[in-house]
């Protein structure tokens, strides 16, 4: 999957933060840069956008006055130095709200949100098949990764970070375990101690409370002992 981006903002240094995040993110394309909300309007109206990173404060035309002319947006995420907006622009149906300086870890978590977003199962399908997210970005140092769910063993809390193990490698990242949870599709994933999310296909064993995965000993809380029991015995 790869989603057309367009940047809307009168700014030419928030222009580049956002292009450079962009050109690191291997799913998204940069398709336009407007200076203003009219030369945006006109954009869509003869080119196939997916996001739209939409800078509120512009002349002429708001970003949210922008967006009610607009029959059929694309995905939105708001860019702007001011917060006093927030509230008002979700009833716009946006994805997320970005505060100028925009951070990189900020800025993936919110293109994660939109991922998920374009996974969701579309109920006209004739066969109604369940469709999911098939990878997630991991910063480690200065490097954003793609990273294949299916490769995903098993996820662990290290301090303020995580790692995330996989059979080729263990990333690094700074991130909560509550907030990986969010990111990783509840029909493959499973929390089972207040350190441990696991890949339940990567399962080879369970013996007590423990949970065995590529040689791995994995402890399991006794909160979390039924919806293990539950998910191996379905």
């Amino acid at each position: 999957m790869e989603l057309k981006c367009l940047i809307v903002d009168d700014e030419v240094l928030a222009q580049d933060v956002i292009e450079k995040y962009i050109s690191n993110i291997p799913t998204l394309k940069l398709v336009g840069k407007c200076d203003s909300a009219v030369e945006a309007i006109s954009f869509l109206h003869n080119n196939p956008v997916d996001l739209l990173f939409l800078d509120l404060n512009m002349p002429e035309l708001s970003g949210l006055d922008m967006l009610k002319t607009l029959t059929k947006p694309p995905k939105v995420i708001l860019t702007t130095a001011y917060s006093e907006y927030a509230l008002e622009s979700y009833e716009y149906g946006v994805v997320d709200y970005l505060l100028k300086p925009i951070k990189l870890e900020r800025f993936i978590k919110a293109v994660n949100k939109v991922v998920e977003q374009f996974n969701i199962p579309d109920e006209s399908d004739e066969n109604n098949a369940k469709q999911q997210p098939q990878s997630i970005f991991i910063k480690e140092d200065h490097v954003i990764y793609q990273v294949n769910l299916n490769d995903i063993l098993f996820v662990e809390a290290y301090g303020n970070y995580l790692k995330v193990h996989t059979k080729e490698k263990v990333y690094v990242t700074r991130d909560k375990l509550y907030e990986m949870e969010k990111k990783l599709f509840k029909e493959l994933f499973l929390r089972v101690h207040k350190s441990f999310i696991i890949s339940l296909s990567k399962i080879e064993s369970v013996s007590g409370n423990r949970v065995y995965i590529h040689k791995t000993e994995i402890p399991v809380g006794e909160m979390y002992k039924l919806g293990l029991k539950q998910k191996i015995e379905k």
